[in-house]
Formats: C-alpha cells, sequence, structure tokens
C-alpha cells in the first residue's frame, strides 16, 4: 500500500514540530551561543519545511509512465517483464544507508569529513537515479556546506582526515 504524499508531508510536519519544540523548550547553556537546543530546532524546522514542501508538491517531479505492451485480442495490455539482474539490484537498494553508515564510521577519520561526504553524497544521488552532471556537483557542494554549518557556525569537530582545514 502507498501513502498518499499528503499523508507523508504531514507525518514529516509534525514530526518536525515535536522536535523543534523539544530543541526550544530546552535550556540554553550559558556562556554559549550555540547550545544543544540548537540542533533539534534547526533539523526540526528543516524537516517541517520539507514536509509542508511535500504536501504541497514543491518540487515534485512526475514519474514517466511505464510503457505498455498490447497484447493481441484486446487483452488488457502488461508492463514489461523486469530483468532478474534489475530485481536484485533494486533489493539491494535497502542495504546502501547501513553500508554508507559503516563506510563513514570506518572511513571518516582517515580521509577526513569532506572527502568521505562527498563519495557518500555521489553513490546515494547516483543509487537514486541523479545523473552524474547532477549528482558531481551535488558531491562537491554538499560537504562544504555541511561543514560550515556544522563546522564553523555550530562548532561541531568534524575530521580533517587529509585535507588539511584552512577554512
Amino acid at each position: 500500500m502507498r501513502l498518499p504524499d499528503s499523508v507523508t508531508g504531514s507525518f514529516l510536519v509534525a514530526l518536525g514540530a515535536a522536535a523543534a519544540y523539544g530543541g526550544w523548550i530546552l535550556p540554553p547553556v550559558p556562556g554559549q551561543p550555540v547550545g544543544p537546543n540548537v540542533f533539534p530546532l534547526v533539523i526540526g524546522s528543516g524537516l517541517a519545511l520539507c514536509g509542508v514542501a511535500i504536501v504541497f508538491g514543491i518540487g515534485h517531479s512526475f514519474e514517466e509512465e511505464e510503457e505498455l505492451i498490447p497484447l493481441e485480442d484486446g487483452q488488457a495490455a502488461a508492463p514489461p517483464p523486469q530483468g532478474r539482474l534489475e530485481s536484485k539490484l533494486y533489493g539491494l537498494r535497502a542495504l546502501l544507508p547501513p553500508a554508507l553508515l559503516l563506510f563513514y564510521v570506518l572511513a571518516a577519520d582517515r580521509l577526513g569529513f569532506i572527502i568521505t561526504a562527498a563519495i557518500m553524497v555521489y553513490v546515494t544521488s547516483t543509487a537514486l537515479g541523479a545523473k552524474w552532471k547532477l549528482a558531481l556537483p551535488l558531491a562537491a557542494l554538499s560537504p562544504f556546506a555541511i561543514h560550515l554549518i556544522f563546522g564553523k557556525l555550530l562548532r561541531v569537530p568534524l575530521p580533517a582526515g587529509l585535507l588539511p582545514t584552512p577554512w
């Protein structure tokens, strides 16, 4: 059964609002401009905004309909058969998040956050069907944006690894 986008988006809005509220009511740490209350507030707000975007269909791309093969004698049309390799690869997508998490745990200290995150973003975006022309700039820019937000703004120590971090 597939849930409608409005149900999924509404759930994300509620979950994000709960996380943001939890961050809002946490007391800040005296003497620190950014305390433990900021992270759930930022993540919850972002999750709620993503849920609103899903509910209203912002950025939604309509998938192409499957090509139907017409049958003879007025029978209903059937979708083309999928190959065994395609179905096996589709099942392997479920292993991608834990595999990438394991990769991050093992490689972040050696390679550093920027390189490890770039590899993870590239692999994830190509596995989700993005062309390399989109995946490559995304993989190059998103780790730096994350580094600026978490490393500089929130002052979360991120592993440097192979790249010295003068920024």
